[in-house]
């Protein structure tokens, strides 16, 4: 496919990179001439300086010939009008990264008179993701499948924990009573495993396990780890993340503090959120956390601007043993150094765009086949999680599993048909309209059928 992005900074380059590893033809537009020669240094894609929201500069894009216009701007405004006017010049699809949480009520509409055909708002999306977290304090991340019916729950497996130095197929006779869930993934030293029957846990391999909401509460219940209930939050920064993560918990019965730096910033939250303690004062000075009873708290968010302030502070309430800490991170590369110091739970809305964007050109790809629903990136993509839903008259369908063949390091994980999860063994079988739950250890699946078939 021939796509367009329309801005080169985080989310852009990201995008750019992941799209021309999957074989599509990428064009970068943007107003810097430094940005651009990195780009083109870096990456097989043609660069073209210049404003995006300009009909000549898209027109000397090719813009008539794109399938997809991406535009991720640090501007709202400027995404809206390039998309507005890539439609009108004729791309067939229009992406646009919309922010403000002043066009959050009004995304609908907005969508309809433009004529953009996916909005994204990556805070939003990263506030709901720590949501989801506080809710299971116990996991470093939850990623929901199935319309919320199946949940992949990552977390770090312990000495303690039962399930480890045992392999899987013996787990249900060693431990009568244990929940059935399915190990997805497994991360270890940095490599991903798709786990068969003798693959054995070891303490510290960071574990993806699936299942309904029930059981996996359940399952986590059996290996001890419900203790902890979020009654007290710390934000640190007042960032639209943290707006937006205050306005989904409160209603939960979560007390919230804040701490924001910036005094007219604090004046305007504390007034749109009445039932937030906005402190005002520097996040990161450990004397303010102190006097603010930072090691009362259930959990400590971390969402300044600067990773480097995210990252110190959070290692700090970690160290003051803060039960749950969370840290936004749009380093990837920092990740395993951090999960060794402690941090295991770490959003990044830099990552939660890419993917979101990443599904929608492969459901577009993939035309009328079984359009991926859902994607979720492990390891710096080195694994996904993808969901489909079957189609009718796909030649897997009705087949048990056991008689298909699939490809290698690809594992079913759960297939959903109606309110039933199913965690599927050798005799299950996929029917039509099932939502289809797989893990794989490579990227650029678009279609059920390149993974399973007769």
């Amino acid at each position: 496919m021939r796509i367009l992005i329309v801005g080169d900074g985080k989310v852009g380059h990201t995008l750019a990179k992941s799209l021309t590893d999957e074989g599509h033809d990428v064009v970068i537009i943007d107003r810097d001439e430094d940005v651009l020669q990195h780009c083109e240094d870096t990456l097989d894609v043609l660069c073209i300086r210049g404003n995006g929201a300009n009909a000549k500069t898209l027109i000397e894009a090719d813009v008539a010939a794109a399938d997809i216009v991406i535009s991720a701007t640090a501007s709202d405004e400027t995404n809206m009008l390039c998309c507005l006017v890539a439609k009108r010049l004729g791309a067939r699809y229009t992406i646009a990264r919309i922010r403000d949480p002043e066009y959050n009520e009004s995304l609908t509409l907005l969508q309809r008179e433009l004529g953009i055909d996916l909005t994204i708002n990556p805070e939003r999306a990263t506030a709901m993701e720590i949501s989801r977290l506080l809710r299971f304090p116990f996991a470093s991340n939850i990623e929901p499948f199935a319309k919320g019916h199946v949940e992949m729950v990552e977390f770090r497996a312990q000495e303690k924990d039962s399930i480890i130095d045992w392999p899987l197929k013996q787990l249900a006779a060693h431990l009568p009573g244990i929940p059935r869930v399915l190990y997805a993934a497994v991360e270890r030293d940095g490599e991903v495993f798709i786990p068969n029957g003798d693959f054995i846990i070891r303490a510290g391999d960071r574990v993806h396990v699936t299942g309904d909401m029930v059981t996996i509460t359940n399952y986590f219940r059996f290996l001890g780890r419900d203790s902890l209930r979020v009654k007290k939050v710390m934000l640190l920064g007042g960032s639209r993340i943290s707006y937006y993560l205050a306005k989904m918990i409160v209603p939960m019965g979560i007390h919230v503090s804040m701490i924001e730096i910036d005094p007219q910033k604090a004046a305007e939250l504390s007034e749109a959120l009445p039932h937030v303690d906005v402190i005002l004062g520097d996040g990161t000075d450990q004397e303010l956390l102190e006097q603010e009873a930072l090691t009362d708290m259930d959990a400590f968010v971390c969402l300044c601007n600067r990773d480097e302030e995210n990252l110190i502070t959070g290692l700090y309430a970690a160290r003051q043993g803060v039960p749950k800490v969370i840290v936004k991170n749009n380093r990837v590369f920092y990740e395993e150094i951090l999960s060794d110091l402690g941090l295991d739970s770490m959003v990044s809305p830099k990552e939660i765009t890419c993917d979101t964007i990443l599904r929608y050109v492969r459901a577009r790809v993939n035309g009328g086949g079984t359009a991926v629903e859902r994607l979720y990136r492990l390891v710096d993509g080195k694994a996904e999680a993808l969901e489909f839903i079957a189609r009718e008259g796909d030649p897997y369908i009705g087949i048990p599993l056991k008689d298909l063949q699939m490809r290698r390091n690809v594992l079913v994980a759960v297939i959903v048909r109606g309110n039933k999860v199913i965690v599927p063994f050798g005799n299950n079988h996929i029917e039509a309209g099932d939502h289809v739950v797989i893990m794989a250890s490579e990227s650029g699946i678009s279609d059920l059928n390149e993974v399973i078939h007769r």
